[in-house]
């Protein structure tokens, strides 16, 4: 097994976050992980994207060409990484900021209006974990239980009322796709 993934959008919407919370639920599911973050000098509102890939063997380089999945937070990173997607890959949009089509036909689209669920659930700051949520009920890449243990570790057990809010969060993510 070799999946590779990319994440994007814009600094502040926890893409970097995303990818390292599933480089570390990979590494304790036992795989080989590569972590790549890639951000603008400005950071926050500024571009960012990181390259996760998850591998059973040794994995001979971090550069995700024809990754397998493309999560998606905003417009701008639509346009720019859809087309490095694999044929038959999986493309996850935010839907609540992205109105536009992808113009791919040969890739499964995922749209989650991450915004809207993220605000209902009291903290638009968990957009980026109700993704993880959908993510893993797709792709089946890490254990949902596993993965929280990830989240829990990233975050630190001292912020227990934000690791359960984002508990809930990915839950509501992980049962949006049917």
């Amino acid at each position: 097994m070799l999946v590779k993934t990319i994440f994007c959008g814009f600094g502040g919407q926890g893409v970097l976050m995303m990818g390292y919370t599933l480089a570390n639920g990979g590494m304790n599911a036992g795989f080989n992980v590569t972590y790549l973050p890639s951000y603008g000098a400005e950071v926050r509102g500024g571009t960012a994207n990181c390259t996760v890939v998850i591998s059973d063997e040794e994995i001979a380089s971090p550069i995700a060409s024809n990754p397998e999945n493309i999560i998606a937070l905003n417009t701008p990173s639509l346009m720019a990484f859809q087309n490095r997607a694999a044929s038959g890959g999986n493309l996850f949009i935010n839907s609540s900021i992205i109105s536009i089509e992808p113009t791919r036909h040969d890739i499964r689209v995922f749209k989650i209006p991450l915004a809207d669920i993220a605000e209902k659930l009291g903290d638009k700051r968990t957009a980026n974990t109700v993704m993880m949520g959908a993510f893993m009920k797709i792709t089946g890449l890490i254990p949902p239980d596993i993965f929280l243990k990830s989240i829990e570790s990233v975050m630190g057990s001292k912020k227990k009322e934000v690791v359960e809010m984002n508990r809930r969060a990915f839950e509501v993510g992980f049962d949006f796709l049917k």
